[in-house]
């Protein structure tokens, strides 16, 4: 049976290549897409993810813009990495695929509700929408089975050096989701530096020969060249697939089970993740947190694909 999913992002290029993934394995039926301002506007996240799904075929999937900014702290945009646009790179036309007319939430709520089994739902953006629905619909809580991540780290930051971006962006919804007692499991940088973008895959995608496999090393070279800039990486890591792989082949992650904290008062360290890998603060394990990637299984399953979309 496949596993109902809600994906709830903020395109920018990796969610998009998640996006891909989720459609294409008929492991995951991917029930709806609410987007979240992060690595750009709400308004342009959503543009994104309906022009992905567009290329995807999967014109079906509703699609509806959430929240514009964190719980508490003004909004900061990734557009340093993602650009003007949020998946600058190729150039997109308008979609095909319509706006939902519901706040984002909402459309997640209804989604939830409509369910006759527990959904999963994937978080690959700030938590924002998350934790506001966790606010306004707490009975929610009995209707998702888990959520699974894309933030933090166990080691150093990206946004700032403590900090990855998306727990970065709204750390209050990050420690309410963590606090809500949704079972969660994280997928950290510490993972998704595992998933580089090497040469070698862009030629492994560059040679599936189809329009999508063009936009997609489009996509991947523009934001290689953001993080060299920003970072010195030879090749940019793709964090958020990494989350649905997961769910498709759970031995592609290696987990373990800790105490996990949000930091949000330092003056230098908030938005960090604190995970108790060793036991040393006693405190109750949690959430599952991602420690090792099986990159092998990782890309046969993104490049299998972008192989299964793009010959239609």
């Amino acid at each position: 049976m496949a596993i109902p999913v809600i994906l709830d992002c903020d395109p920018g290029h990796d969610d998009a290549l998640a996006i891909l993934l989720a459609v294409a394995h008929p492991a995951i039926d991917l029930r709806a897409v609410a987007t979240v301002a992060g690595n750009q506007t709400v308004q342009k996240t959503a543009l994104n993810a309906r022009r992905m799904l567009g290329l995807a075929g999967a014109a079906g999937v509703p699609v509806a813009a959430g929240c514009d900014r964190p719980l508490v702290a003004p909004l900061e945009i990734g557009d340093y990495v993602h650009g003007e646009s949020g998946l600058d790179g190729p150039a997109f036309g308008e979609p095909d695929v319509p706006l939902d007319p519901r706040h984002g939430v909402e459309l997640i709520h209804d989604t939830l509700a409509a369910a006759e089994e527990p959904v999963t739902i994937v978080a690959i953006g700030p938590l924002t929408n998350i934790a506001t629905l966790l606010r306004r619909h707490p009975g929610d809580r009995e209707r998702i089975r888990e959520i699974v991540i894309m933030g933090g780290s166990t080691e150093r930051g990206n946004h700032t050096p403590y900090a990855e971006f998306n727990v970065y962006a709204d750390p209050e919804a990050a420690a309410e989701v963590l606090g809500s007692g949704v079972p969660t499991t994280w997928v950290g940088l510490n993972v998704s530096h595992q998933a580089l973008v090497t040469s070698d895959v862009l030629e492994r995608i560059s040679a599936l020969g189809t329009p999508l496999a063009r936009i997609c090393v489009e996509l991947l070279t523009f934001f290689g060249s953001s993080y060299h800039r920003a970072w010195g990486f030879p090749a940019p890591p793709l964090h958020d697939p990494i989350t649905v792989a997961y769910l498709i082949d759970p031995a592609v992650l290696t987990r373990v089970r800790v105490g996990l904290r949000i930091e949000l008062d330092g003056a230098h360290t908030r938005g960090a993740t604190v995970a108790d890998l060793h036991g040393r603060m006693d405190w109750e394990p949690n959430a599952e947190v991602g420690t090792v990637l099986d990159k092998d299984r990782f890309w046969d399953l993104m490049i299998g694909a972008i192989d299964v979309l793009g010959r239609g």
